[in-house]
């Protein structure tokens, strides 16, 4: 009888599916071979010990729950969660299990389904992030979407997405979630990164305590805190490679394997069809929006703000300030050097105009040398005033346009809500004859 049960045991240790039986407090008394390909421990490290130790913490309840009903005498099939490799990385079960009332004991046996799960993950994430790409009005509304569809594949506490702008030769971080560092300012490719290696090489990079990590880190470094685990994928478009998607980890409870490389990598031409189609998206929009030279606010925009801004006024009352303005003697420019040194001027205006306001204001160009600004919360007309003076400050300075110093007068005029006028048309109207009193008076 022994030698049958003996016989039997080694029939069971054949078997790819783990066979265990537990006592009614949840502690092995067997487990099959199988364990150790499917959990990493060994059946000889696993007697005597709850089994609830290898679930995955945050199915421990569900599980205990459902063991107590089988206790109870049900019998439970095709039960699902998630347990814990003895590497760290979690393995998808489905469980069938009855209870003993006899013996006082449970057998179950459990078949690993996490290819199936990784599957159906897949499939979901590449869903989602082609639908996110849809939805998304800009990369600051993709990004956090794109980290959330993630991390249901793969721990992704910490991870940030690279972009590397070629013309600007500038590596940014236009998203970084971190425990522990804040994002890093941009920086040149050759700046020796991590992420810059992913994009020089267009190569995968996973850095883990068993890899050769010292060899990575000749050629790169370490920016912010030293993780235990990094991993980055590239972002391509078509044969360049434009970016990459990184997940690092500080502790080991949370490990990469080549499976999560695989995972990332597979997902990463999807996110990048989706970062491409939001950054054009982002790009048809300003350009609907601006002036396409000097990359201003244009008349359509600034109208709309200017509503925005009298129908908040309406409903909080405040105050706000028009400064219209245009160039003296700009048309001589033009005639004597040429529209190519003209553009260039306005583009400098342009780029001056903006250091003046602050980010909640708006600066538009109207015309061929006309400009428009919204000070959106200002206290008394003194403040527009002071804008004013400022403006003709960085103006009258020169402007050196290649070898030539040119230099340029401002007209400007002011129109303050409620008191010059209380909708755009009495506003701009005020403003404009503003201007043109202040060039009568120049003249």
């Amino acid at each position: 009888m022994k030698k049958t049960y003996n016989n039997l045991i080694d029939f069971i240790d054949l078997l790819l599916d783990v066979v265990c039986v537990v006592d009614a407090e949840g502690r092995l008394l067997f487990i099959s071979a199988a364990s150790e390909q499917m959990f990493g421990y060994t059946p000889e490290e696993l007697i005597g010990k709850p089994i609830f130790d290898l679930v995955h913490p945050d199915d421990r309840e569900r599980s205990i729950a459902v063991s107590m009903r089988v206790n109870a005498g049900e019998e439970i099939v095709g039960f699902e969660n998630r347990y814990l490799h003895k590497d760290g990385h979690t393995v998808h079960i489905r469980w069938t299990a009855r209870w003993s009332e006899e013996q006082q004991i449970r057998v179950a046996v459990a078949h690993d389904i996490s290819e199936r799960i990784r599957a159906e993950s897949l499939q979901k994430a590449l869903y989602k992030i082609s639908e996110t790409s849809h939805q998304a009005s800009d990369l600051g509304s993709l990004f956090p979407l794109i980290h959330r569809i993630i991390d249901e594949l793969l721990p992704a506490k910490n991870f940030f997405v690279a972009l590397y702008d070629r013309h600007k030769d500038e590596l940014s971080f236009p998203y970084y979630a971190d425990e522990f560092d804040s994002c890093p300012a941009p920086r040149p490719l050759d700046s020796g990164t991590l992420s810059a290696e992913v994009i020089r090489t267009g190569q995968a990079l996973l850095l883990t305590p068993n890899s050769n990590k010292s060899m990575h880190l000749k050629h790169a470094e370490v920016v912010g805190t030293d993780s235990i685990d990094w991993l980055g994928v590239p972002l391509h478009s078509g044969k360049r490679t434009f970016g990459t998607l990184v997940v690092q980890s500080y502790t080991g409870t949370v490990r990469y394997t080549d499976q999560d490389q695989e995972l990332l990598q597979f997902v990463s031409d999807q996110v990048a069809s989706a970062i491409i189609r939001t950054q054009l998206h982002e790009r048809l929009i300003h350009a609907a929006g601006h002036d396409s030279l000097t990359g201003l606010a244009n008349r359509g925009l600034f109208q709309d703000r200017l509503q925005r801004v009298i129908a908040r006024v309406g409903r909080v009352p405040g105050r706000f300030a028009l400064l219209y303005l245009d160039l003296d003697k700009f048309k001589e420019i033009n005639d004597l050097y040429g529209h190519n040194v003209g553009d260039k001027m306005l583009v400098e205006v342009a780029s001056r105009l903006e250091g003046c306001i602050r980010e909640s204001d708006t600066a538009a160009r109207i015309g061929g040398d006309e400009f428009v600004l919204l000070l959106t919360n200002i206290v008394e007309q003194a403040d527009a005033k002071n804008v004013a003076a400022k403006i003709r400050h960085v103006l009258n300075k020169p402007f050196k346009l290649g070898d030539r110093e040119l230099l340029i007068a401002p007209s400007i005029g002011i129109a303050v809500y409620p008191e010059n006028g209380e909708n755009a048309e009495e506003l701009l109207h005020f403003a404009d004859e503003a201007m043109y009193q202040s060039k009568r008076r120049a003249v």
